[in-house]
């Protein structure tokens, strides 16, 4: 795929959606955090059913981490691995208390020292709490770079690499976003609605098909 196409992509993507965000419910970069540990390997749906009421009661590190993890894990336990991520959030209250001041930090390296904190995750918490031109690289963004020939690649390191090369710098804000949504809602793994899509002429999809 030639660099004119991705930007009549990117620019399509733009115009029918000007201001893309996370579909995850939040007020604070902390909030989001909590969540976006709490997604993995769950639907964005669930997390928000069970952050709404974790949120109010408890929605600093210092109340979260006051909770213990009983408590924790009743307010997650409809969340896949909520033990597992019982433990992260906790483990990760207790450093941002202790290291930062009970906020989150602003950088990828201090990101991925917390529990359950990996580079997507980070990627997602700098884009989205903190607006660094990050693309973090999921299932769906990981799938539709491929189908598409956005930015082909064996593994997401490979394709996050290659998306932060290709796609324009004008859209690398607003990237993820865009392509998460795509691949959520018309891009689909089993059956894209291809008649739905916007980008359908520019994908390189329907030629493999044929």
């Amino acid at each position: 795929m030639n660099s004119s196409k991705r930007f009549e992509i990117f620019s399509r993507l733009k115009a029918a959606n000007p201001n893309p965000t996370t579909e995850l419910v939040y007020r604070t970069p902390f909030e989001l955090l909590v969540a976006v540990v709490l997604s993995a390997q769950a639907t964005d749906r669930s997390v928000n059913i069970a952050t709404k009421i974790l949120f109010q009661k408890a929605n600093t590190p210092e109340k979260i981490f006051s909770l213990g993890e009983i408590e924790l894990k009743k307010y997650i336990k409809s969340i896949g691995l909520y033990k597992t991520k019982a433990k992260n959030i906790l483990a990760t209250c207790n450093l941002l208390i202790q290291n930062h001041n009970s906020s989150v930090p602003q950088t990828r390296e201090e990101l991925e020292k917390l529990p359950g904190v990996g580079h997507k995750t980070a990627n997602v918490i700098l884009n989205t709490a903190f607006g660094k031109p990050t693309i973090a690289v999921d299932t769906h963004i990981f799938r539709i770079s491929n189908r598409t020939g956005l930015a082909t690649g064996k593994n997401v390191s490979e394709v996050e690499l290659k998306l932060l090369k290709f796609v324009p710098k004008q859209f690398h804000q607003d990237a993820h976003h865009w392509l998460i949504l795509h691949g959520r809602y018309v891009c689909k793994a089993r059956k894209p609605e291809c008649t739905k899509c916007i980008i359908e002429n520019m994908c390189d999809f329907k030629e493999k098909k044929i």
